[in-house]
């Protein structure tokens, strides 16, 4: 072998290892690893020479895509380089003639992103590149290559965001946790951010002209400005969350904080003046995904993960597919194109404190993308996987997520598990009416309310409300939404006056911080309904219904569960009133949204099975009944914990159904099983306890 030169050009300008020259048994010096970034170039030509006039205007191309440039001029050195990364993505530049030389024993490396080569006879090389699926294009100018590396590079990013499945990866939990950790740790922004500039200029691989602006001007423009521009801030906290680099994540910290907060608050603004905000609608994100990580999502399916960074998606369904997931098909054998149709329930989000917003004024790119950015750390449950014909892939796959929190899936002891444990870390690094310990004690009361255990849940929302109460103005809207958690579980609880006297609170501070037509406002007089129908004063509930019914008519679209529910509401009236013709009628309607809006096993359909079944039982036609009541039965104890107190009234109905048919033995077997699980759930004196022990007494005396 004969000379070999490496070089390692810094964005600056400097050479960061100084040229070597040495014979074939001299071992040469390897060049400085980046360690900030998900991918580094590396440019493979026997001439280069930056001194030269055909490499500088090159390389100040290059340089404005990516920060550090590693060149070689022999094979062998580029190959035994190469083989030693791990975790990074490479894009390599290559002459022609080295390429055809380097291809055959390089294309196959996992973490060779992509090729470009670089020629003055573009006819020649590219008859050899066509069978190599890396080789992204044969050119003669620098100018194409930059904008096509430019767009490898955000896809690069884009697939690599770290991504968990629960009850595969055991980081699942506790990146909820991290998560936690780092949103309540309070230091000193200065010194974090002086530090965390100092940390970067050390490593060598960050354009310093980039840090010097961040240093400079941090405070001048907002986190969302700063995360979505073109400069080290995506990419550098992306890797360190895919690694859980933990040194890097921790001089991030103020950075992740701030972007968090500015995602609050802006959502909460546009939470308050955009009614969309209050809908369920759908998001997009095309991305590669890699083999694994493709096969854990299949095994995940109907679960829950976890994409544990802050989520960009798109309003845009084509540009998605097209742009990102399509080209991601065709990487290469270890990569699965896959487009993510994301359902997002905003009702669920304002409840669970997830918080999104429309960056499209707030971003670098203003008025230039449809994009909607999720804090970070949101959780999907994977509903449906379906592959996309293609005649030239079987690599491209959509698969559709619903937004979530931790606890939608039946992960009850978990969930409460990693907020009791958020809890304990928040008691100790904030004061004792801080905001964030309400937030904690309102996903707590929020599990234990979903696992049916209201005396507890009640217990936690009454100190969210107590801290909101000293920390928040009179009217601010996350009071209005505790007195509406409250509210939830005292009518559960059949305290219907007090659920009366919350959900009317609930609403009066709606009113004075929402327009009239604002689903909040529906929301609240369907709640009022509710209570009205449970206790028995069917007028009063009929018009708090109709009320909210016609907000939702004017503010959601067609087929929005919430019109499904106030269909379905307005049914059960009528059916308390007797009008048996008119509640069927509704409830069929209500189903056929429902179909239409939500995923096969949402437990809302359980609500419409057991309703129209309901009817049927009063029409005497049993048989029909217990089919829907069967299928509600099914739907609810997937969805729901073994002692949900929703559970007993399905196995209760079933049991009035047997009852009916003079199936005593079946009866009773069911009307037991109905108070089995309300003696754990609800307190003695709930009157459906009163019910199904009358039902079993009337039965025993038949038996």
């Amino acid at each position: 072998m004969g000379n070999q030169t490496l070089t390692t050009i810094a964005a600056s300008g400097t050479v960061a290892i100084n040229t070597t020259t040495a014979d074939s048994t001299a071992v040469l010096p390897r060049p400085v690893r980046r360690v900030l970034q998900n991918f580094l170039l590396v440019w493979l030509d026997a001439n280069i020479d930056e001194s030269n006039e055909n490499f500088k205007k090159p390389l100040q191309c290059l340089r404005r895509i990516v920060a550090t440039i590693t060149t070689f001029t022999d094979v062998d050195e580029c190959i035994d380089f190469l083989s030693g990364i791990q975790n990074e993505k490479v894009f390599m530049i290559v002459s022609g003639v080295l390429g055809r030389q380097i291809i055959p024993d390089i294309e196959a490396c996992a973490q060779l992103e992509s090729i470009y080569v670089f020629c003055d006879n573009q006819s020649i090389h590219e008859q050899w590149t066509k069978t190599v699926p890396k080789v992204k294009g044969v050119y003669t100018q620098i100018e194409p290559i930059c904008e096509a590396l430019r767009i490898d590079r955000e896809n690069c990013d884009r697939a690599m965001i770290s991504i968990s499945f629960n009850g595969i990866d055991a980081l699942f939990m506790y990146t909820q946790l991290l998560k936690e950790t780092l949103l309540d740790i309070e230091d000193d922004d200065a010194k974090s951010i002086r530090e965390f500039v100092d940390y970067c200029r050390l490593q060598g691989d960050i354009d310093e002209n980039h840090i010097d602006k961040f240093e400079r001007e941090y405070r001048l423009h907002t986190p969302i400005w700063w995360y979505t521009g073109p400069y080290f801030i995506y990419s550098m906290l992306n890797r360190a969350l895919r690694l859980m680099d933990v040194d890097i994540i921790l001089k991030m910290g103020f950075f992740i904080r701030h972007l968090h907060q500015h995602i609050e608050t802006l959502h909460r603004e546009q939470q308050s003046t955009n009614t969309m905000t209050s809908t369920l609608f759908q998001v997009f994100r095309g991305q590669g995904l890699s083999i694994e990580n493709f096969e854990k999502m299949k095994r995940t399916k109907g679960g829950l993960m976890s994409f544990n960074n802050f989520l960009s998606t798109s309003c845009n369904r084509n540009v998605s597919l097209e742009v990102f997931a399509r080209p991601a098909a065709f990487a290469g054998p270890y990569s699965v194109g896959i487009l993510f149709v994301m359902t997002i329930n905003a009702t669920s989000c304002k409840k669970s404190s997830i918080a999104f917003v429309d960056v499209n004024k707030h971003g670098y790119y203003k008025d230039q993308e449809e994009e909607i950015l999720f804090s970070t750390h949101t959780i999907f449950r994977i509903d449906r996987m379906e592959q996309i014909n293609d005649y030239h892939t079987d690599r491209l796959w959509e698969v559709n997520l619903t937004l979530t929190v931790y606890d939608n899936m039946g992960e009850y002891s978990k969930a409460l598990s990693c907020y009791e444990r958020s809890l304990e870390i928040r008691k100790m690094a904030l004061p004792s009416n801080h905001p964030d310990l309400a937030a904690s004690y309102n996903n707590i009361g929020m599990v234990l309310d979903n696992m049916g255990e209201y005396s507890k849940a009640l217990t936690w929302y009454g100190r969210a409300l107590e801290v909101q109460k000293a920390t928040l103005s009179p009217n601010h809207p996350d009071l209005a939404t505790s007195y509406e958690n409250i509210g939830v579980v005292l009518d559960n609880m059949g305290q219907y006056v007090e659920a009366l006297s919350s959900y009317k609170r609930a609403l009066e501070i709606r009113k004075i911080g929402r327009p009239s037509n604002h689903p909040d406002l529906a929301d609240s007089y369907n709640n009022i309904g509710l209570v009205y129908n449970n206790m028995g004063e069917y007028l009063k509930a009929l018009s708090s219904y109709q009320r909210s019914l016609d907000i939702r008519k004017v503010a959601l679209p067609p087929n929005h569960p919430d019109l499904a529910t106030s269909y379905n509401n307005i049914g059960v009236v009528f059916k308390n009133m007797g009008e048996y013709d008119k509640a069927l009628s509704l409830y069929e309607q209500s189903l056929e949204i429902r179909k239409v809006a939500l995923p096969s096993n949402h437990l809302d359909f359980a609500q419409s099975y057991n309703n129209i079944g309901s009817i049927y039982k009063c029409m005497d036609e049993y048989l029909k009944a217990l089919s829907y009541y069967e299928k509600d039965l099914e739907v609810s104890q997937k969805a729901l914990a073994k002692n949900h107190p929703d559970l007993g009234k399905s196995y209760n109905n079933i049991g009035e159904v047997y009852d009916k048919m003079g199936e005593y033995s079946k009866a009773l077997s069911y009307y037991e099983r109905a108070l089995e699980v309300w003696k754990i759930a609800l307190p003695p004196t709930h009157p459906h306890i009163t019910v199904v022990n009358g039902n079993i007494e009337n039965i025993k005396k038949r038996l």
